[in-house]
């Protein structure tokens, strides 16, 4: 019996006068049987969403059954991505009617992602959506009654919570091996100009702008807002909420922090100067008093200085974690713990050379298997990405160039 025929047999079990919320539950619990394909959509078909999908030959019996998205030139890489019969289309109202998609891949701006995971959800598909969740702070609330009133596995992008080191990091931690931790200090840091990509001109008439605009507040049509969407206030969040809040819900995963209390955050402008909204070098200072803890974060586009890494500095050691590794780094006292190191890759190893694993993959199989089997639960549902997001929208809102009416 593959799903469509347990779907039939629950129609005929109503009408043979079982109650349908107790069917619904059966048929929910029971998942797809292992030979089904799990049929996805696609909205939003940017380079983050190609990205994603290079894993997806990886993913046993998962195919494109539609994609979405507003720009002309990436619906048809969409096309090239998916079945040949695949439906493509720039309403995504249209692909979640679709009944041949069982769940939705969403890789749009920051703005459209809670309206569009509310949506997916009402219409009984399963989301993984890009982090952040949330565009603003208020919409939190929305977006997890929705995943728990329909039942929907929602995964949010912060990959952290399926990779097998840091899984065994946090267990470490976990078990007291550094000690009390008081202090976290978090990086994010590149050395690339990313304010001068995308300049070129873009034929509007190729661009469902309004569509795009989607809740935003109206303004004229701009191809390098279009293309750059992270750096502008209307769509995205810049460096705290499009790469800070991966480290910020390894920290929440870690210690079970929840939210910051409050935040102290400082912003300049030294390669994005009247080009970018959001700065393009940042620090925070993120305090969490119920947990006697304190997390600062720094980022930029100036240097590739420690790169992207966060340290867990307790009373008995330091826990240092990035993508590819952990190491114990013994501290003072009685207990010190024993220094330890793992690098994850394949080759020669060294402390900064090393083949990272594949995050994307790890977490999409999590995902898939949820969906598979309904008894499973995300690594990272609604209420994590919500924390997270929380977090880094305080952090925005910290700073001095933060718009004032959006406070």
């Amino acid at each position: 019996m593959n799903r469509r025929e347990a779907l039939s047999a629950t129609a005929a079990a109503v009408v043979a006068g079982e109650p349908l919320a107790r069917l619904l539950a059966v048929e929910s619990s029971r998942g797809f049987y292992a030979n089904d394909q799990v049929q996805i959509g696609l909205i939003g078909v940017g380079g983050r969403c190609r990205h994603l999908v290079r894993s997806f030959p990886a993913l046993p019996n998962v195919r494109i059954t539609a994609v979405c998205d507003v720009w002309d030139a990436a619906l048809d890489v969409g096309r090239k991505l998916a079945d040949p019969q695949a439906l493509a289309t720039r309403h995504h109202e249209e692909l979640l009617a679709r009944k041949d998609v069982d769940a939705v891949l969403i890789c749009t701006p920051d703005h459209w992602h809670v309206p569009l995971t509310i949506a997916a959800c009402e219409a009984g598909k399963d989301v993984y959506v890009e982090k952040p969740l949330t565009h603003k702070p208020e919409e939190g609330p929305a977006v997890i009654a929705a995943q728990n009133k329909y039942r929907r596995k929602v995964q949010v992008g912060t990959q952290h919570r399926s990779m097998t080191h840091l899984i065994e990091a946090r267990r470490l931690l976990r078990e007291g091996i550094i000690g009390t931790v008081h202090k976290v200090q978090c990086t994010w840091n590149r050395n690339a100009p990313r304010a001068q990509r995308y300049k070129d001109t873009l034929d509007p008439r190729t661009v469902d702008w309004k569509r795009f605009l989607g809740n935003a507040p109206d303004q004229p049509f701009d191809p390098y807002k279009f293309r750059q969407w992270r750096w502008f206030w209307d769509f995205g969040g810049g460096l705290f909420t499009d790469l800070m809040v991966h480290w910020i819900d390894t920290v929440d995963w870690f210690l079970d922090v929840g939210e910051p209390a409050e935040a102290v955050s400082i912003g300049d402008y030294f390669s994005a100067q009247g080009v970018w909204e959001t700065p393009d070098t940042v620090q925070t200072l993120l305090r969490y008093p119920h947990k006697q803890l304190q997390v600062h974060f720094e980022g930029t586009f100036s240097s590739n200085r420690l790169g992207s890494m966060c340290e867990f500095r307790g009373t008995e050691g330091t826990l240092y974690v990035d993508r590819g590794r952990y190491e114990i780094i013994p501290d003072r006292g009685k207990n010190r713990p024993e220094p330890r190191q793992v690098i994850l890759g394949a080759g020669p190893k060294g402390l900064d050379f090393y083949d990272k694993p594949d995050g994307e993959l790890l977490h999409l199989t999590q995902w898939i298997e949820c969906i598979r089997d309904r008894s499973k639960s995300p690594a990272c549902p609604a209420e994590a990405g919500v924390r997270a997001a929380a977090a880094a929208h305080k952090a925005n809102r910290a700073l001095p160039m933060f718009p004032k009416k959006a406070r």
